[in-house]
């Protein structure tokens, strides 16, 4: 008798069993039923395997919420892979209508005095149609100029130059996120808006969202997402201290007073060079134009003067402009600028924040600055102690790559 109520036990349990494992979601609904055995005692099933079950669901939701986070972060990153490139195609465009448009301009503008200056020597039928083709020219010259002088095609090409470049630097930034560990739904935020920042900074459309080309004050281009200020804490941890504090200090004085000031006024120097040889083209092959109309007249001679010097002048005038790239240069100026100014920011933001385990490790961070800068850990230190001694009496600039 005890030997079939004993197969009766191991029966049941092994049915049981089976029946725990058939389905993931029966076992987590049903909860495991009482057998009875022999004199009414009570057998309860041992819940190890619901309880394994539950933890491999619990497991299972987690990976699949981290695997959508990483399709998000992935999808995010093959999007960004044809950004670089569609910038610097774009670039390329722009910097062949620099080309010939220079090119063309110039040429038009040089047949046009030519034609001038040989109509000033011929009476007749040549006359009329050598004045009236070289005015024709030079009106056309003068058109070309207006439109060109307003796009600045150099400068568009140093803005989709840079935007190339920074977003090849937020591929790779994403790219180690993607290889350290599993991303988190704050790095996908994060990274579009990244990515929205950049597209703001350096637009591709040239009608509607186009930088100003001329604008009233010099600011420094600003390329990355704009954040609250923190409160400021005096907590120390994760390679911060109080010296490493104040050397960053010292460093973002150094930032604000020489280097960013400095390519801000540089800036401003080269706006206003580029605004008096945008407004001096026109004007000239303006002026040009109506020297030529007037040339067979009773005052022919000054006439043809005007015609053939401002065409001259105004060639020299755009060959310096768009040949020099002026432009250009004010665009790389402001960009350098801002530079600075994220670096600035950059620091403030660190050592403004008050829980130090969400700030960066403060000696890779000392490193990182110094790197940036083009200086070594003690030329950097060294700086940060010549700037607490000097104050702005220092004559050093922070940055030794630019």
């Amino acid at each position: 008798m005890a030997s079939l109520q004993s197969s009766s036990v191991i029966g049941s349990l092994a049915y049981s069993s089976g029946r725990c494992r058939r389905g993931m979601t029966r076992a987590v609904i049903n909860m495991p039923k009482l057998r009875t055995v022999g004199g009414g005692q009570s057998l309860r099933l041992p819940a190890r395997d619901l309880v394994q079950e539950v933890l491999d669901r619990g497991i299972g939701l987690s990976a699949a919420t981290t695997s959508h986070v990483e399709k998000k972060y992935h999808s995010r990153t093959v999007s960004n892979v044809s950004d670089p490139m569609m910038h610097k195609n774009i670039g390329e465009q722009r910097d062949n209508w620099n080309s010939l448009l220079l090119t063309s301009i110039n040429a038009i503008t040089l047949t046009a005095a030519t034609m001038a200056g040989i109509a000033a020597t011929n009476v007749g039928g040549p006359l009329m149609a050598l004045k009236l083709s070289s005015t024709l020219m030079y009106l056309a010259a003068t058109g070309m100029l207006v439109v060109m002088n307003k796009i600045q095609p150099s400068q568009l090409v140093e803005e989709q130059r840079n935007a190339a470049r920074l977003f090849k630097q937020l591929h790779c930034q994403i790219q180690t996120t993607l290889s350290s560990g599993n991303p988190t739904s704050s790095d996908v935020e994060e990274a579009m808006e990244k990515v929205l920042a950049l597209d703001k900074a350096y637009p591709l459309p040239l009608i509607g969202v186009m930088l100003e080309k001329f604008p009233k004050t010099v600011e420094p281009a600003v390329w990355w997402p704009q954040h609250g200020q923190r409160q400021e804490g005096r907590t120390y941890g994760n390679g911060w201290s109080v010296e490493l504090e104040e050397e960053m200090r010292e460093i973002v004085g150094v930032l604000k007073r020489k280097d960013t000031e400095d390519y801000l006024r540089l800036g401003k120097i080269a706006l206003k060079v580029n605004k008096i040889l945008s407004i001096s083209g026109p004007l000239l092959t303006g002026m040009a134009a109506c020297g030529t109309a007037f040339v067979g007249s009773s005052h022919a001679l000054w006439a043809a003067i005007v015609g053939v010097v401002a065409g001259a002048m105004a060639s020299f005038v755009n060959t310096m402009e768009h040949g020099g790239q002026v432009c250009m240069v004010f665009e790389m100026y402001r960009n350098n600028a801002g530079f600075f100014r994220l670096m600035e920011e950059t620091i403030e933001s660190n050592l403004n924040e008050r829980d130090v385990g969400r700030r960066e490790n403060g000696e890779l961070f000392e490193m990182k600055v110094a790197l940036q800068l083009g200086r070594s850990l003690s030329g950097l230190k060294n700086l940060a102690a010549s700037s607490s001694k000097k104050g702005e009496a220092i004559e050093e600039f922070a940055s030794k790559l630019f």
